[in-house]
């Protein structure tokens, strides 16, 4: 027999009344056991189209919807409601195998009107798919049943309309063609061929196995996949992957893989499936160790949270989940290294010293120095003078020629002999020793594979080092990450660091969080602006898209702060009257400073708030409104996002801005302002908010 569950009954499941899903949870346990057991009362649902729709009772209350082909020992749990609500949403649904792609599709069935007749000739409309040729459109996935009614769209809102009739599959592929995309393009992007291949529209088994169903059904095998499923099923994540998601996760690599994706596509899901597929499919002895790091303490937190959820407990202790900067610190004082680590934001005194050497006739402001040192002179490690004459400053916006440099190097020089005397180093120093150490030492790590989360925030010397981390081999590096989404200073490329991904560079494309009108308004802030592959070629979002669909995002600019915040109380209360738990709003300020009087106005208002800290994962169970600098939020995802204090010198932020020491790092600060917007309102599944007051940010226009 073959058990199987649908998402939207694990979704129909998760909106069960709290007090009756042990009894439907009881029945689903007692179904994958003996489905076809006596006591199970199979009744016919003659309203529906499909004639395979069974109703099955739970209780007084509850029905499940099975679609139990004749002939056949496959059983689909489809749905679960009320009575007249199960036998509603039967009436309205099919189930087919589709013909050309083998694919277990559930169609909706819409109800046919007829067309009263025209009395005047209709123009002629050139159809958005004319040029596409029926085999080809069923190649991509779009049921024979609806072939007529893609041939009739005419424009991309006419796409939108007819989405939730269509299998994402087929959505996917009319988006894309739409988009501007070949066939060849689309094609390709599916995996698919133009060959036409016909399947056995009965062979149900076969059908759940494609790699296309997988997105949608969930095959049980054991019930501890049962109980795991249905303790979180919102939690889809951890169920259902796309295609290409999927074949990510088991890619069998010569080397390094990077994988790109704008915000929502799932790069950190499929690098969690991916530690758990290596950790259990691969590198699955009891010493093999995978690292799974990242660039910030809490993502790092949040991460081993999630991994709990979806690994099991071997799997997981062999998973070693810790943000770079305390791997390195770890490493080097388990190795008896001591010096101290400063940082730029601490005040650091070493450099003010170094700063007396600088010439004052040259008319270079503080932050040029300090940009120089980080992006020229660290960056490419150099040493002493004669190097920092041959270095190269491509992408430097001060020009310098061959005397200002022999001037100007005495601050770097003093700068190290201050840091040398106090017996302190940069964090990029200690990068830079941790490869030396295991280099000089001929360290053998216990790590068979490195997984890197947010790697477009890491610098050149961090991937060098995890490099040597991870011993070149199959399967060595998985790397995700999104220029995008570049919070940070460092720009890399991973070829430079000895990362070769040639062949190995794969990119997702399909947002499945956040609404496609909150995606366009967040990508429109980046227009214009230039983002890298991660490897020294330009990354663009054409084919990115969203699959759902909602409000587009309010953006508003009040008079003073009393009126910003008279309208956040009253959008916070609205939210709730809609049914919206508080815990799934967060307001976030573009810093703490910022952000700590709209939390005083709130709990004011008898909001009770939950602040989300830099060190420590969310806590779900935690009740309140979620409170947060945008820079904690990366990696967070909630149902509604609203962005307080959008004001003209907050956001972007002045200082952020003032301190760019030339029009190329001025441009670069105001483009991580705007990544910066762009991931707080990508972080919504629902819906998006910009508030201000005074003079508005000029990163929006407010309504």
């Amino acid at each position: 027999m073959t058990i199987a569950l649908s998402s939207e009954f694990l979704l129909a499941f998760s909106n069960v009344q709290k007090s009756q899903q042990k009894q439907v949870r009881e029945f689903i346990e007692r179904f994958r056991e003996h489905p076809d057991a006596p006591g199970i009362n199979y009744e016919l649902i003659k309203s529906a189209k499909d004639k395979d729709f069974y109703s099955v009772r739970i209780n007084q209350a509850y029905r499940a919807v099975v679609f139990h082909p004749s002939n056949s020992q496959v059983y689909v749990l489809s749905w679960v409601d009320h009575h007249d609500d199960a036998y509603r949403w039967a009436e309205r649904k099919q189930f087919v195998v589709h013909p050309a792609t083998g694919a277990l599709q559930l169609l909706s069935i819409e109800p046919t009107e007829a067309t009263p007749p025209l009395t005047v000739p209709a123009p002629a409309v050139t159809g958005l798919f004319e040029q596409i040729k029926d085999k080809h459109l069923l190649r991509l996935g779009v049921p024979e049943e609806l072939l007529e009614t893609v041939r009739s769209i005419n424009s991309d809102v006419e796409l939108e309309a007819v989405e939730s009739r269509l299998p994402q599959e087929a959505y996917e592929a009319l988006f894309m063609l739409a988009s501007g995309f070949t066939l060849d393009e689309v094609f390709r992007e599916m995996e698919k061929t133009e060959e036409e291949v016909s399947f056995d529209q009965k062979d149900f088994v076969a059908a759940l196995k494609n790699e296309d169903s997988k997105r949608r059904f969930f095959v049980v095998d054991e019930a501890k996949d049962l109980a795991e499923v249905l303790n979180a099923p919102l939690d889809q994540w951890r169920i259902f992957l796309h295609p290409k998601q999927r074949r990510l996760v088991s890619m069998q690599a010569n080397g390094p893989i990077r994988v790109l994706g704008g915000a929502g596509t799932g790069k950190t899901v499929v690098a969690m499936h991916r530690a758990r597929y290596l950790a259990e499919e691969v590198f699955n002895k009891k010493e093999d160790r995978i690292l799974f790091t990242t660039f910030t303490r809490n993502l790092a937190t949040d991460i081993q949270e999630n991994l709990r959820k979806l690994c099991s407990v071997d799997a997981l202790a062999r998973i070693e989940v810790v943000n770079l900067d305390a791997w390195v610190a770890n490493f080097l004082r388990g190795h008896g290294y001591r010096h101290q680590v400063v940082f730029d934001e601490d005040g650091n005194e070493a450099w003010a010293f170094a700063l007396n050497q600088a010439p004052a006739d040259l008319g270079l402001a503080k932050s040029f120095y300090r940009s120089e040192w980080e992006h020229v002179v660290q960056a490419q490690n150099i040493t002493d003078s004669d190097q920092y004459l041959r270095a190269s400053r491509v992408g430097r916006g001060t020009k310098l020629g061959r005397d200002a440099k022999k001037r100007i190097w005495p601050v770097f020089q003093e700068y190290r002999a201050q840091l040398n005397e106090q017996g302190k180093k940069e964090f990029i120093d200690l990068l830079r020793d941790a490869r030396g150490l295991i280099q000089s030492k001929g360290m053998r790590l216990p790590y068979r594979a490195v997984i890197v989360d947010e790697a477009q925030d890491m610098s050149a010397e961090a991937f060098r080092l995890l490099r040597t981390i991870a011993a070149e081999d199959a399967n060595d590096l998985f790397i995700v990450g999104d220029a995008h989404q570049r919070i940070y200073r460092y720009r890399v490329s991973l070829g430079q660091c000895g990362i070769n991904i040639k062949g190995r560079g794969k990119k997702l494309k399909i947002n499945y969080r956040t609404t496609d009108e909150i995606r366009r308004f967040a990508v429109c802030l980046l227009e214009g602006r230039e983002f890298d592959d991660l490897d020294g070629g330009i990354d663009g979002q054409k084919g990115y898209m969203s699959l759902t669909h909602g409000r587009p995002p309010l953006v508003r600019c009040f008079a003073s702060f009393a009126e910003e915040v008279a309208f956040l109380k009253q959008h916070i209360q609205d939210l709730l009257v809609e049914g919206s738990p508080l815990e799934s709003i967060c307001v976030v300020g573009r810093t703490k400073h910022v952000l700590e009087s709209y939390i005083t106005q709130l709990q004011a208002a008898d909001f009770t708030t939950y602040e989300i800290k830099r060190n420590t994962a969310e806590q779900r169970e935690k009740s309140g409104l979620r409170v947060a600098t945008m820079h904690r939020i990366k990696g967070l995802e909630f149902e509604h996002m609203v962005v307080v204090a959008a004001n003209k010198g907050i956001l972007p932020l002045e200082a952020t801005i003032d301190d760019a020491a030339d029009q190329v790092t001025k441009r670069d600060a105001e483009t991580r302002e705007r990544s910066l917007l762009y991931v707080s309102l990508t972080r919504a599944r629902r819906s998006s908010a910009i508030t201000g007051y005074g003079e508005f940010t000029p990163l929006a226009k407010a309504s």
